[in-house]
């Protein structure tokens, strides 16, 4: 008899106050009327400045074959946000990241593609990858990855000439011209589900 353990990923459910109401199933939660629930965005950068840029899996349920920032997830409930970037930046990149910094606490958005919709209260951080060298994406996530200038890509995304996602564009569009020397935002601009 097996004694493997299969461990389902929950998405904690949020009001429109950014209250936890609850969790789902994130294999079933996104779908035509995603409910609102917490999640987080990271963007990561190499100590020359440039930021990693990552496609996502042909085969994902959300948004395949998407170029988007570096990493995205779902916090557990009760799991610390900067605790669930990391965690998650690790599973998709095999990366360890420092300096992490929240920077849109409020940020949220809601996505259609393919009649599947993302509604997310959506944190977004950056952070500088320790050893740009030892990423390794895992394929499960990531279709593809590559570094680029901060600089030319965010004015690409800004002139609507780079196709990304459509959070990833709202992002761009809202951080800090050099994101990498911003100073950190208050945790209390935080959903509440999400603060310390």
């Amino acid at each position: 008899m097996s004694t493997d353990v299969v461990t389902r990923e929950h998405v904690v459910l949020l009001d429109e106050d950014g209250r936890a109401i609850g969790t789902e199933d994130k294999a079933s939660v996104h779908h035509a009327h995603t409910p609102l629930h917490l999640a987080f965005s990271c963007y990561l950068f190499d100590d020359a400045g440039r930021v990693l840029v990552t496609r996502r899996a042909l085969h994902k349920r959300t948004f395949p074959g998407v170029w988007t920032n570096a990493c995205c997830g779902h916090p557990a409930l009760g799991e610390a946000l900067d605790q669930a970037v990391r965690r998650r930046v690790g599973q998709e990149l095999g990366a360890e990241v420092a300096d992490l910094r929240l920077l849109l606490p409020a940020f949220r958005y809601r996505a259609e593609q393919d009649g599947v919709v993302e509604n997310e209260m959506c944190p977004v951080y950056v952070a500088r990858v320790i050893d740009p060298d030892a990423v390794r994406p895992d394929p499960e996530e990531v279709a593809d990855a590559v570094w680029e200038p901060w600089a030319s890509f965010r004015d690409d995304v800004l002139a609507g000439t780079r196709e990304v996602s459509h959070w990833c564009r709202e992002q761009v569009r809202q951080l800090p011209e050099d994101p990498v020397r911003a100073p950190e935002a208050p945790a209390a601009g935080l959903p509440p589900a999400a603060r310390p």
